[in-house]
């Protein structure tokens, strides 16, 4: 594989519950390791139909108010056609057209261009799901 173009595949213990994982620390620990003080792009993608990748502050109850939001407009209960699993899973399917299981963010010098406030988190709201993959990808 090139210099250019690097891949990783994180492996995430999401538990049983509904979650926003902050990944920051080891998006910024892979930048160290392969990018080599380098402009690029660092791509986050989480190979889930039931997951997404959303950029926010954690810490503050962002994240917690993140999954009320996700509940009102995505309640868990028997409305969905998509019937297997936890009661109200139909919904996880609907999230990622919501939250995206992807984001393409700046890397500057070898580090991730982020906002003061903004963290890179999985919002796993799968509870069926408790272990999840997360792919980091560097074109620099």
């Amino acid at each position: 594989m090139s210099d250019a173009f690097t891949s990783r595949v994180l492996n995430i213990a999401s538990g049983s519950r509904e979650r926003v994982v902050d990944l920051t620390h080891e998006c910024e620990a892979f930048l160290r390791e392969v990018a080599g003080g380098r402009d690029g792009l660092l791509n986050v993608f989480v190979p889930h139909a039931t997951a997404g990748v959303a950029l926010i502050e954690t810490g503050a109850g962002s994240d917690d108010d993140l999954l009320a939001a996700l509940h009102a407009l995505l309640p868990a209960d028997d409305r969905w056609q998509h019937r297997h699993g936890s009661p109200g899973h139909g919904r996880d399917h609907v999230l990622p057209a919501i939250v995206p299981p992807h984001a393409t963010l700046p890397v500057l010098g070898g580090r991730l261009e982020l906002g003061t406030w903004q963290s890179v988190c999985l919002v796993d709201t799968n509870r069926d799901n408790p272990e999840r993959q997360v792919r980091l990808s560097f074109l620099g």
